[in-house]
């Protein structure tokens, strides 16, 4: 989540001149300086009164400390937007593990480290709401009575219906398609002429970013939406997710009802593709419609709630479409990133390609698919992807509403040893995971993209998984099954506790097949090196220039 600010362009002096002399016809002198002295000097006494306020004015002990900032509401909003992991570790440096500031008038007090996490992402849902902190962007993007439009309870139903159509049957027919959708895309996208020419050693050039995006969403519609939705993303379901997506976006996050158009899209965008579901459900459930492959459509729609009532039709289109909007920007994403960093270290892509040789060579000197559990056994692979994640998370911030007025545990920084801090009932909690991914103190060499940390079993790489992963027998039921809790982790990819990913093992198929694919097929170099992130959106994004350079794979 990120956000960039755009200075106000004053009118021209001969402009001003024509408002004055306007004035002049309808205000006397007098009043008319009165009020351009106050439209000149109330500004600089809010300022100022602002700044005073946190300089002169005695601070409650009992509240965590806030950030100084010179302008009111927009607070620290322009740092935290730009660089939020630089602005969040200096801040750190200053105040501690906790401390509040200011995100375009909303108090967002910040618990940092794995004890600032587990506060965060395992309260209690009577205290912190993620409704409360996400329903105004999610709701007019997936739709009602779904996801955060619901009490918590429904959605933890929800969620176990979903986990109903990532059974491991499902997963096991997955990979077959998403090899057939990466291999397709690779020899029918334009980007990829030399891949199709007889000319190995012809270099060509690709979008990462723009490339990722595609294969995961073609590679989602195959699997989990079902063939019509599939069909139709070449035709008018392409565009009306492009509107859609132009609405979950952070100025979407602090602003939901801007007068813009690109809100109206997003609106008639969310009706279209809601009734695009609903008919191919009304058809599969009438016969017209028959479906030979699993889906997620199938899977949910023999579902009922506890309480006897089926899942609606509507409110099963609701959840498809969170589950393409939320899984196509977190994979893609992360797809973009592992790519970026193997064309920057051909060395651990030829890893990743002997890995498959050693596997999965056949008598014919081909490479045949693995199957879903062979997958999830390739140490490189399972690196490649851990560290990409570690390095750069999807969601850097996790947002929480705070319902009741809550005490700050002992074990984070504290005024005193006779006191705590407390956060006020309508402030926010926000938990970085991204923070604690790149500790120094947790992590040697924290910030390069180092794979091998993964295979070493004592390292703070696999302690950190393994307590992510409950090893130890640790599981809750938050209402869809038994999870790990993993809220304690340094390493939290997925987010944690009750909120924590429900599509985590697709993702890792998904990715894994994807990069797969890729790596035999193409050798892969990046000359500019790996792009720094961009916080400007929701998900984070490398920057341009993201151009990797690539040609066919010489077989022997």
């Amino acid at each position: 989540m990120g956000f960039s600010f755009n200075s106000t362009v004053l009118p021209a002096h001969d402009a001003w001149s024509g408002y004055l002399a306007d004035a002049h016809k309808f205000l006397p002198d007098s009043t008319l300086r009165l009020a351009l002295l106050a439209f000149i000097n109330i500004p600089v006494i809010v300022i100022v009164l602002n700044v005073l306020r946190q300089l002169v004015l005695p601070k409650n002990p009992s509240l965590p400390p806030e950030v100084f900032h010179v302008i009111p509401y927009v607070g620290s909003s322009p740092a935290y937007g730009n660089d939020p992991i630089a602005f969040l570790e200096s801040c750190r440096k200053k105040y501690g593990d906790v401390f509040t500031f200011v995100l375009l008038g909303r108090k967002m007090t910040v618990a940092l480290g794995s004890a600032g996490n587990n506060f965060i992402l395992g309260g209690k849902v009577a205290n912190l709401s993620a409704e409360d902190a996400y329903t105004h962007l999610t709701t007019p993007v997936f739709g009602k009575d779904v996801v955060y439009d619901c009490p918590n309870e429904k959605l933890m139903e929800q969620k176990k219906f979903i986990k109903v159509g990532l059974s491991a049957d499902n997963m096991r027919a997955y990979v077959g398609m998403i090899e057939h959708e990466v291999s397709q895309y690779l020899r029918k996208d334009p980007s990829f002429r030399v891949f199709q020419m007889n000319d190995i050693n012809e270099w060509g050039q690709f979008d990462v970013l723009t490339a990722s995006q595609e294969m995961t969403i073609l590679t989602a519609t195959h699997t989990l939406q079902g063939k019509e939705v599939r069909s139709g993303m070449d035709t008018t379901f392409a565009q009306l997710f492009t509107d859609l997506d132009g609405g979950f976006t952070p100025l979407n996050l602090m602003y939901p009802n801007l007068p813009l158009e690109s809100y109206r899209k997003r609106d008639r965008a969310q009706k279209k593709m809601a009734d695009f579901y609903v008919n191919i459900i009304k058809a599969r459930r009438e016969g017209m419609s028959t479906n030979d492959e699993p889906d997620m459509i199938s899977a949910l729609m023999g579902q009922t709630y506890r309480n006897g009532t089926p899942l609606p039709d509507h409110e099963i289109a609701h959840i498809l479409i969170a589950l393409l909007m939320a899984g196509q920007h977190t994979s893609s994403a992360t797809a973009a990133w592992a790519l970026l960093h193997l064309a920057n270290h051909p060395e651990i892509a030829e890893e990743l390609y002997q890995e498959q040789v050693k596997r999965f060579s056949t008598p014919d000197g081909a490479l045949r698919l693995p199957t879903y559990e062979e997958l999830k056994s390739l140490p490189v692979l399972d690196s490649v992807i851990r560290e990409t994640l570690r390095i750069h998370p999807p969601i850097h911030s996790i947002l929480r509403y705070v319902r009741a007025d809550l005490i700050v545990p002992g074990t984070l920084s504290a005024p005193s040893k006779d006191s705590q801090y407390v956060v006020p009932k309508g402030h926010y909690v926000l938990a970085c995971p991204a923070v604690a991914q790149v500790d120094k103190s947790l992590w040697s060499k924290a910030e390069e993209w180092i794979p091998s940390r993964w295979t070493d079993p004592e390292g703070q790489a696999q302690q950190a998984f393994k307590q992510y992963t409950d090893e130890n027998g640790e599981k809750v039921d938050y209402g869809f099954g038994a999870v790990s809790k993993g809220t304690e982790s340094p390493y939290q990819p997925f987010g944690a506790g009750r909120h924590r990913c429900i599509g985590e093992q697709f993702a890792y198929l998904q990715l894994g097949t994807l990069l797969l694919t890729v790596i035999r097929n193409i050798e892969m170099r990046i000359p500019s090196g790996v792009p720094p992130p961009n916080y400007h959106t929701m998900i984070t994004l490398p920057k341009q220039p993201r151009m990797i350079t690539y040609r066919r794979r010489k077989f022997d």
